[in-house]
C-alpha cells in the first residue's frame, strides 16, 4: 500500500496496564505494559500497512515518555512533531473480561501533557506538510479545553488546505457527559468529510440513535443502522458515514462487521461480510476499523472494498493482546480470500 499519502493523527497516547490474561485488577501482583491511544493505534495500523503515518501529541520529557515514543516509532510511524512538555503520561488499567464479565477500564489521565495543549501548540504549516489526510477522535477534545480548540484549529487548517479529514466519534463516558459532548462535537462535524462511529457514538455524541436496536442485547436492525448512515451523512454533510456493527453476545464472543454510505459506490448503504468472533481483546478493536478504512480508502480500487478490508482487519487486532494492530496487509487479503475460517497457514 505504500504511496505518496501521508496521514496526520492527532491524540494522546498512554501507558497501558493490564492484568496478565483474563485475571482481575485486585488478585494480580504484576502488570503487562503497553502504550496505546485511538489515534496512536491508528498511525500504527497504517504504518503496518505501509502507509506514511505521523502521529503528533504531547508527552513528558522523560523515560516514560521517550517509551511510549519508542513504541511508535519501532513500526515506523512519524513522531517528528510529538512535543516534549508537561509532568506526565495518562495510564489506563485494563482487566480483560471473559464470558459473561465484562472488561473493565480505570483511568489514571487528569493532567496528562495532552491536556495541557491548545490551539497555538502546532504549526500547521508542519503538520501538513504533504499530508494528504487528517485523523482525530472525540477522545481528544473530551480532555479539556485546549485540547477540543487544538482539534478545532487543525481540523479547520486542514480542511482549507484540501487535507480529507476523518473522525472517530469514540464518546467516552468517564470523560465528559452526553450534553458536554454534543456541544463540542457537533460543531466540529463542519470541518469532517469521513465519519466514523458505533451506534452508541451517534447518540451520544451528536444526538442521533437508530431505531430497532439494543447493542446490550446483541440485537441489531440493518434497515435502521442504514438510515441512521442517512441522516448522519444528511444532517452533516459527510461525503462518508462507517458504523461499526457489535453484536455481544458475550465479552467472549462478538458479532462483527460494518454499514457504509458514501458518494461514490455505497450510495446505498452497504453491509460488510460478518465475522463472528472468539475474542482476545477487544481494546482498540475500533481503531483498527479506522486504520484500515483510510488505508482502503486511499488504495483500494472502490469503497466497498475498502470497507471490506477495514472489517477484515478490525476482526484480526481483536484476535491480539494490546491496543494495536500487528497485522499486515497480505494477512488481512488472507482473512478476505479464506472468508475468515482461521485455517492454518503452511
Amino acid at each position: 500500500m505504500a504511496g505518496k499519502e501521508r496521514v496526520v493523527t492527532f491524540g494522546e497516547i498512554m501507558l497501558r496496564l493490564s492484568s496478565p490474561g483474563f485475571t482481575k485488577l485486585l488478585q494480580s501482583p504484576v502488570f503487562d505494559v503497553n502504550y496505546g491511544g485511538g489515534e496512536a493505534n491508528v498511525a500504527v495500523s497504517l504504518a503496518n500497512f505501509g502507509i506514511n503515518a505521523a502521529f503528533i501529541s504531547a508527552v513528558p520529557a522523560h523515560d516514560i515518555g521517550q517509551s511510549a515514543i519508542n513504541s511508535l516509532r519501532a513500526v515506523g510511524v512519524d513522531t517528528s512533531l510529538v512535543k516534549r512538555e508537561g509532568h506526565r503520561l495518562g495510564i489506563y488499567f485494563l482487566e480483560t473480561g471473559a464470558s459473561q464479565r465484562a472488561s473493565r477500564v480505570i483511568y489514571d489521565r487528569t493532567g496528562s501533557s495532552i491536556s495541557q495543549v491548545n490551539e497555538g501548540s502546532f504549526d500547521a504549516d508542519e503538520v501538513f506538510s504533504g499530508a494528504t489526510w487528517f485523523h482525530w477522535t472525540g477522545i481528544t477534545p473530551a480532555l479539556g479545553e485546549g485540547p477540543a480548540r487544538a482539534v478545532a484549529a487543525l481540523a479547520r487548517e486542514a480542511k482549507a488546505r484540501g487535507v480529507r479529514v476523518s473522525c472517530d466519534l469514540n464518546f467516552r463516558a468517564k470523560l465528559w457527559t452526553t450534553q458536554e459532548a454534543q456541544a463540542v462535537m457537533r460543531p466540529l462535524m463542519e470541518h469532517v468529510d469521513v465519519c466514523i462511529c458505533n451506534e452508541e457514538d451517534a447518540q451520544t455524541s451528536l444526538g442521533l440513535e437508530p431505531e430497532n436496536t439494543d447493542v446490550h442485547a446483541g440485537e441489531l436492525d440493518e434497515a435502521g443502522y442504514a438510515r441512521l448512515a442517512k441522516r448522519l451523512k444528511d444532517e452533516f454533510g459527510f461525503d462518508t458515514v462507517a458504523i461499526t456493527l457489535r453484536e455481544s453476545y458475550s465479552a467472549s464472543r462478538n458479532g462483527w462487521s460494518a454499514m457504509m454510505l458514501d458518494d461514490k459506490d455505497c450510495t446505498e448503504a452497504y453491509r460488510s461480510n460478518r465475522y463472528d468472533i472468539q475474542i482476545v481483546d477487544r481494546v482498540g478493536g475500533g481503531d483498527s476499523f479506522a486504520g484500515g478504512l483510510i488505508a482502503g480508502l486511499l488504495s483500494k480500487p472502490n469503497t466497498r472494498d475498502a470497507l471490506e478490508f477495514a472489517v477484515a482487519a478490525s476482526c484480526l487486532k481483536q484476535t491480539i493482546p494490546g491496543d494495536v494492530n500487528m497485522v499486515t496487509v497480505a494477512e488481512v487479503e488472507q482473512v478476505l480470500k479464506s472468508g475468515g475460517t482461521g485455517r492454518v497457514q503452511r
